[in-house]
């Protein structure tokens, strides 16, 4: 997969894994009979690069790996290998100076959790814009009062505790957070999937507001694929922590290729009478612990083959800016 042109965020060959956790006792068994615990690949060398200005659509099933992804984007999980660059900047340097890893924000899936509740709203937006200098504290009431119209809610919101507003407009008090010290890149992760789908609707035209007027990158992880397709201008499919197919949104939407992603798209639900030839989803996504040899998809895709079960797949083009990670795949 060739780089684009102008990226703002590389990613290469990244991975996260993690030590199953089991219970005291089997640790103990494990250490003392000399057993290494098992091993979760959360993800599993992804590379990926986003534009300045793009937004980059993360989809696939509970536990392919996206929101691992995520954290460790926002430099919230530390990496097991792989590097990072932002601008063309080492991750590491850029975190070690506190003003220039501002630049990096999230949006979190539960907006109550992420929210301190002991502060009012004007401390949870304004804090860190003080602190970190970027607005001096004579000046952050009217600095806070500014962003939380941004994003539609009024000025007295800014005296309220959040226990004391609804989802959708906690999740607008946790994007007015995260727009406060001014990032070049805001992470959002499921961000949309805890509100009601009318106040979904209306987070979703605020993320294309916020886009459009300041030209912000963004990494928008999500199952639904409708809101990806309404909000992104790429998108990666992950399964089982690995990148499956990526894509213009436009052209995944209109000739997927893995056989993962068309499953995904049969389950959308649309209003059309016209025949469609995707194959039916089946089965559960193995366990991965032991995910499957080969292909991790094999077990459930209708296509595979012996070397499905036997080769591992990288990525390779398909078209223009589209690859997969599939060996008998073809278009729809």
């Amino acid at each position: 997969m060739e780089p684009l042109q102008q990226t703002i965020l590389e990613v290469q060959d990244l991975s996260r894994s993690f030590r199953s956790g089991r219970d005291p006792l089997r640790r103990l068994a494990d250490w003392l009979s000399g057993i290494e615990p098992p091993v979760v690949r959360a993800v599993e060398n992804v590379t990926l690069s986003i534009s300045p200005g793009e937004t980059l659509g993360v989809v696939g099933e509970s536990g392919c790996g996206k929101s691992t992804l995520a954290r460790m984007i926002a430099g919230i999980l530390p990496i097991s290998s792989g590097r990072m660059r932002f601008r063309g900047e080492p991750y590491e340097s850029l975190l070690s100076r506190k003003r220039d890893a501002l630049k990096i924000q999230m949006v979190f899936q539960d907006p109550l959790s992420s929210l301190n509740p002991r502060l009012k709203v004007r401390d949870i937006i304004g804090e860190a814009a003080v602190v970190h200098g970027i607005v001096p504290r004579s000046k952050i009431r009217d600095y806070v009062a500014d962003l939380l119209a941004r994003v539609g809610l009024p000025p007295e919101a800014a005296g309220r505790y959040p226990h004391q507003f609804s989802g959708g407009q906690r999740q607008r008090v946790g994007i007015a957070r995260a727009l406060a010290v001014n990032p070049e890149i805001l992470i959002c992760d499921e961000a949309v999937a805890a509100l009601d789908v009318s106040v979904q609707a209306q987070v979703i035209n605020l993320f294309m507001d916020i886009k459009r007027d300041r030209g912000l990158t963004m990494v928008f992880i999500s199952h639904d694929l409708g809101v990806i397709r309404h909000l992104c201008d790429r998108v990666a499919v992950m399964y089982l922590g690995r990148v499956v197919e990526l894509a213009k949104t436009e052209d995944l939407f209109a000739a997927p290729t893995h056989p993962y992603t068309r499953m995904l798209l049969e389950g959308m639900p649309r209003i059309s009478l016209k025949r469609r030839e995707f194959l039916p989803i089946q089965g559960e996504i193995p366990s991965p612990l032991a995910p499957p040899s080969g292909c991790h998809f094999h077990p459930r895709c209708p296509i595979a083959t012996q070397q499905c079960r036997q080769v591992r797949p990288e990525l390779r083009e398909m078209a223009p800016g589209h690859v997969h990670r599939c060996l008998n795949a073809v278009a729809s």
